[in-house]
């Protein structure tokens, strides 16, 4: 995994970075909320700070992350039945 000299994990693609930061999103609930190109490093990072990111917003509006939270709360669930 790369790092940026501020410490921060690296995202080759915008695309790369907005799906972690959904990712994110889907497992804390809260977090990161924006995807923003480094001047370091040249590579994007995520932040919680400024506007939320446009893909981020429009998943949460038509109940994406709330959907794939329940999912992965059922899968959670099946693992610990095999257990």
């Amino acid at each position: 995994m790369m790092r940026c000299s501020t410490g921060k994990k690296v995202y080759e693609t915008l695309e790369m970075a907005e799906d972690a930061l959904i990712d994110a999103y889907v497992r804390f609930n809260r977090g990161p909320i924006a995807v923003y190109k480094c001047d370091d490093c040249g590579y994007f990072h995520l932040t919680s700070k400024g506007i939320m990111n446009n893909k981020l917003s429009s998943h949460l509006a038509a109940g994406k992350i709330k959907q794939q939270q329940d999912a992965n709360a059922w899968l959670d669930r099946l693992k610990k039945r095999r257990e």
